[in-house]
């Protein structure tokens, strides 16, 4: 059985991590097959939103560290190894043109954590907790791109705090912090989801596209004008389109645009 389940709702995808036995953790197939999903995003013009979940009690647990993973390669080369197999999947995640709304419930431990971090969009039940956890089997707490996102997400205090003691917070700080949006009941979730993606569906698909595209330049931008520069850019293009003398028109006579993707 495929331990990452994709869902197609008309233009949506529903991605769920299937091993609930595990908490989800990340084996060696998950995340091969995490890496080959993201990864294929690029060039789907079919899929233009994604909701990422976890089946059973758990969103993530991390890696799962009691899977076997022994082979010839030395113990320093077959660990970075898995660093970079599992770090490849949060480059994917940032680098496809769809926006990934997460969905958190139960636990988000270590690399579960990562994937939140690198959605663009997280939600949560009220018994969600995450974690850093790295700090706490004795390695650095700087792991997965969590020193690159949690501060970015949350400011450098609860994100020091989190990376130096490997403590939980629960959905309420999460929610305070910045980290999620929303706190919403179990049963009401997926439709939550659901619900946000239905609103991205309503912009132009390169609208979309860029303004993501954009958020993830600009978050690193030099300075202002580096960052409007990017932003001029993408208005400079999309005003060319079609779609947007669409928009323009659909808003003026009060109906839905018909996009065409050009």
């Amino acid at each position: 059985m495929s331990e990452l389940l994709v869902e197609t709702r008309g233009q949506v995808e529903i991605a769920t991590l299937n091993r609930p036995d595990r908490l989800n953790a990340l084996s060696e197939g998950l995340v091969e097959e995490l890496n080959a999903y993201f990864g294929g995003l690029a060039d789907r013009r079919d899929v233009r939103v994604v909701i990422l979940r976890g089946a059973g009690r758990g969103f993530c647990a991390g890696l799962d560290i009691q899977e076997d993973r022994s082979s010839d390669e030395t113990p320093v080369l077959r660990t970075l190894r898995t660093q970079t197999t599992i770090g490849n999947i949060y480059r994917k995640m940032r680098a496809c043109p769809q926006p990934i709304i997460a969905l958190g419930h139960g636990a988000a431990c270590g690399g579960g954590l990562s994937l939140l971090l690198a959605s663009d969009v997280r939600y949560a039940t009220p018994d969600f907790r995450c974690n850093a956890a790295y700090i706490r089997i004795g390695l650095g707490g700087c792991d997965m791109a969590s020193s690159y996102f949690l501060p970015r997400l949350v400011g450098a205090s609860l994100a020091a705090e989190m990376i130096l003691t490997g403590r939980f917070i629960d959905a309420e700080r999460a929610l305070r912090a910045g980290l999620v949006s929303e706190i919403v009941a179990p049963d009401e979730l997926l439709d939550r989801g659901l619900a946000l993606a239905d609103e991205m569906l309503a912009t132009s698909p390169y609208g979309l596209r860029l303004s993501k595209q954009a958020l993830n330049l600009n978050i690193d931008a030099q300075s202002l004008d580096a960052a409007m520069a990017i932003e001029d850019r993408q208005q400079v293009i999309l005003s060319a389109t079609e779609d947007h003398r669409e928009a323009l028109t659909a808003f003026l006579e009060k109906r839905a645009p018909e996009y065409r993707e050009r």
